[in-house]
């Protein structure tokens, strides 16, 4: 694999000299500006441009001089803050500045969280005698050992122009085309996003599907990557290396994974990086090894109201990938089948909150079809440019538009009375104990526990509901803490993704009522200002306790007060759910029935009703008029005429 390299978009390099004083900052960057050596040169030299065309890949460096006075301690912080790449300097004829560098310096970056590749430079060395020779290797291993951020070491005289472009050049290629994504030194291998990636390049390059890469599908791959296609000879040339080196990479059809892996380890190894990043920008990778976000670009304007789903295009396409991957076709993908599936993505995608715990899984931790679709249902309706990155990371190439489809607008929906999602999103407020978290638990089919802890984070679940008539519908309860329900509702939006809202309260504890009838009360109002109302359900859970005297009377009330459905009964621990999720999906199908109103909001309601009235009756007594008026003209005319 031959060719030249990109350079990822960046359209200029920002490089920041620092070091202890007269260690040669200033002469380094006029010799490198001017190939000149300067007799004399200012304290601090302004900003210094080297053109794009000084090296190969066409990008301007701008060169910042920094001041070693103490009193310019907070503008070199400020510089290295926008810095791309430091250049860290020390006098080869002066130990004590080497000294500095560890402690001082590089302890001073990490200070500042400066993020970027050091470049570690000794100038002067026209000036090193014999009593100060070392080894530069030998001395700067172990100190890159420690910092790693160290990307390379050189020394150089700007009195002899001694590799003085070549400072440059590193650290303008340490920014372009970045070791610590690709490769980690300690273990002197691939990392593993690095690994997932090539992967992925290498499954999409391999056209037969034969998991090796032939003579002609390794020209296309040169030639899409380089511009340039590969001779013959230099195939067999390839293939002969890795031979050489690891048997296991070739064989009778061509280049194999485990070979074409090897190749860009090889390649990184010789300092080869721009070879790797230039086949993975190819390719659509960011300096992350993620897909840039412009081949993420979901094609719909969305509303708040309104949510992203997968199409059936794509859930047939994913449904066709379960099936691939479920290699012992027992009907569930066991944790190694998904790691498998995912491994040409950065990570999976759902090892973490909130995906990790949010669907249904096999004893073993496996996953059904249907909690395969349940999951990228939730990324989606979260996380939809995720989704589809993922999407594309497993093999989709259809685009945004075939993979995701945009839901109606809710406001909409509740002048049709009806609505055409398929993924629904129930909030679950409640006090604390109220059952919650077990309703949780009891969608994804999981036992009853004893064993209380307090809801602190947001908790998922999501599953499948089965309806009437055969159809499907997926159901997504997003647990709100109830510490936590003010700062969720704290902006307009707040309601905008919610479908319908379940209000849970203890049925034994008479405050658990309360405070949820308190919660109804702020959701309500909340809608009502906002204008995103949404349908309410208000649950007595643990029906399986003894209730309060005035339980069933106070709930009854409240939910008169409101203006919604009585009270749904359940206990968990019983499983006794009163088609509990199959309701919610019916309210959230209904988005205009089950609406709660506060009596604030009934007043304003009949405030504009009598508003409209009384404009109505206005606009009737003003037509009344115009055209008794005209009546009047038209029988004064007549009148006029006839006599």
């Amino acid at each position: 694999m031959l060719g030249g390299s990109i350079s990822g978009g960046r359209t200029n390099v920002r490089v920041v000299v620092v070091g202890d004083r007269a260690t040669g900052k200033s002469s380094l960057i006029t010799a490198a500006s001017s190939e000149t050596f300067p007799e004399e040169v200012p304290p601090v030299l302004p900003p210094t441009r080297l053109p794009a065309d000084l090296y190969p890949d066409n990008v301007p460096v701008t060169i910042i001089d920094t001041s070693s006075s103490l009193e310019s301690r907070g503008k070199v912080a400020e510089e290295l803050k926008r810095a791309d790449a430091v250049v860290l300097t020390y006098a080869c004829d002066q130990p004590s500045t080497l000294n500095r560098l560890t402690t001082f310096w590089l302890y001073e970056f990490r200070r500042l969280e400066i993020k970027v590749p050091v470049i570690v430079v000794g100038c002067k060395l026209d000036k090193r005698d014999e009593e100060h020779h070392m080894n530069l290797e030998q001395v700067m291993a172990p100190i890159m050992q420690q910092f790693r951020e160290i990307e390379t070491c050189i020394e150089c005289s700007a009195a002899n122009l001694v590799q003085v472009p070549e400072v440059f050049y590193y650290a303008q290629k340490a920014v372009l085309h970045p070791t610590a994504p690709l490769f980690d030194h300690e273990t002197q291998a691939l990392k593993p996003r690095c690994v997932r990636a090539l992967k992925r390049i290498f499954i999409l390059c391999d056209h037969d599907m034969d998991d090796t890469l032939n003579d002609e599908e390794l020209n296309e791959f040169q030639i899409k990557c380089f511009n340039a296609p590969l001779q013959p000879a230099e195939i067999v040339g390839v293939k002969r290396v890795v031979q050489e080196k690891l048997p296991q990479g070739v064989n009778d059809l061509g280049l194999t994974l485990t070979g074409f892996l090897f190749l860009h380890a090889l390649f990184i190894e010789k300092g080869r990086l721009e070879t790797t990043w230039t086949v993975l920008r190819k390719f659509g990778y960011n300096d992350e090894i993620k897909l840039k976000d412009d081949y993420l670009t979901i094609p719909f304007k969305k509303a708040p109201d309104q949510s992203l789903e997968l199409t059936s295009e794509a859930v047939e396409f994913l449904k066709g990938v379960f099936s691939t991957f479920d290699t012992d076709k027992d009907g569930v993908l066991r944790n190694s089948e998904l790691d498998d599936l995912f491994s040409t993505a950065p990570e999976s995608p759902w090892g973490e909150a909130p995906y990790k715990d949010a669907v249904e899984r096999t004893p073993l931790g496996g996953l059904s079809l249907s909690a395969f679709l349940s999951e990228w249902a939730l990324m989606t309706l979260l996380e939809p440019a995720q989704s589809l990155a993922n999407l594309i990371y497993i093999g989709y190439n259809c685009g945004a538009a075939s993979a995701l489809r945009l839901t109606r607008r809710k406001s909409v929906d509740r002048k049709k009375q009806q609505t055409d999602r398929n993924v629904y999103q129930c909030f679950v407020f409640g006090p604390k104990g109220s059952g919650k978290s077990a309703l949780l638990k009891s969608l994804l089919g999981r036992p009853f526990s004893e064993n209380y802890a307090v809801t602190t984070d947001e908790h998922y679940a999501v599953n499948v509901v089965d309806r009437l008539g055969g159809t499907k519908k997926t159901l997504v309860l997003r647990e709100i803490p109830e510490d936590e329900v003010k700062m969720i509702l704290s902006t307009k939006e707040s309601l905008a993704s919610c479908d319908v809202a379940v209000f849970a309260y203890d049925s034994s504890d008479e405050y658990s009522l309360k405070r949820a009838s308190e919660l109804l009360m702020t959701v309500a109002r909340r809608g009502e200002v906002s204008g995103f109302m949404v349908p309410c359900l208000f649950v007595a859970a643990k029906d399986d306790l003894d209730s309060y005297p005035m339980a069933i009377k106070d709930s009854a009330k409240i939910c008169q007060n409101f203006g919604i459905d009585a009270p749904i009964h359940i206990s968990v621990k019983e499983r006794d759910l009163n088609s509990m999720f199959n309701r919610i999906v019916t309210a959230a199908e209904h988005p205009h029935l089950s609406v709660p109103e506060t009596e604030v909001g009934r007043s304003q309601k009949r405030y504009r009703h009598l508003v409209n009235r009384s404009l109505m009756f206005t606009s009737v007594v003003a037509a009344v008029a115009v055209v008794g008026l005209a009546a009047y003209r038209t029988y004064a005319a007549r009148k006029n005429t006839s006599s």
